[in-house]
């Protein structure tokens, strides 16, 4: 597999971590409305954690596991959060995410950094399927989702175990043959 590539978007570019993103990613990442979103960042989010998930990006994008990009400012080169894709080769699909430094939401980032995420599942890793789902409580990310031509296709109730209750998440999908007729239009 060629290396990790750069994408640019009109005001973002998506590119690989390097170590020196680990301090801005602890700190965006860190904060408790952040981690209340997702699954995986934690809170407190405990020192050393960012440089040690940024080591683990080449080898999964090297084994066509994954591909996780930093999301930065084209205007200034700040960082403002992530994006990736977890693949499943054999099924040809992968699971969307992302997030956002809390100073950055409400701006249209997230949804623009999704959107080429698409663009690169389906045109240049050949993908036939992007799932994505959010925590009930977080419309906000169901926007994003359906802003990026994505289905609502159900809700797993009380799916997630986060601190201490029980989380429903609402299920998102988009075919390749969904994406070229949303891309047409």
């Amino acid at each position: 597999m060629p290396g990790q590539p750069t994408i640019q978007t009109e005001r973002l570019i998506l590119r690989p971590f390097t170590t020196d993103d680990a301090a801005d990613c602890q700190r965006l990442a860190g904060d408790k409305d952040i981690a209340a979103t997702t699954i995986l960042i934690p809170h407190p989010y405990p020192d050393g954690a960012a440089e040690e998930w940024i080591a683990t990006h080449q080898e999964t994008f090297e084994k066509g596991e994954a591909v996780i990009f930093a999301i930065t400012l084209r205007d200034g080169g700040d960082f403002i959060g992530a994006v990736g894709l977890t693949i499943t080769a054999r099924h040809h699909h992968a699971e969307l995410g992302y997030w956002v430094g809390k100073p950055y939401w409400s701006q249209g980032y997230c949804t623009e950094a999704a959107r080429a995420m698409l663009d690169y599942a389906f045109n240049t890793l050949n993908l036939n399927r992007v799932h994505a789902h959010h925590f009930a409580s977080n419309a906000a990310s169901g926007k994003v989702m359906e802003k990026i031509g994505m289905q609502y296709e159900g809700l797993c109730r009380e799916h997630i175990l986060k601190w201490g209750g029980y989380v429903d998440i609402r299920l998102y999908g988009i075919l390749k043959t969904d994406y070229d007729s949303h891309q047409s239009t």
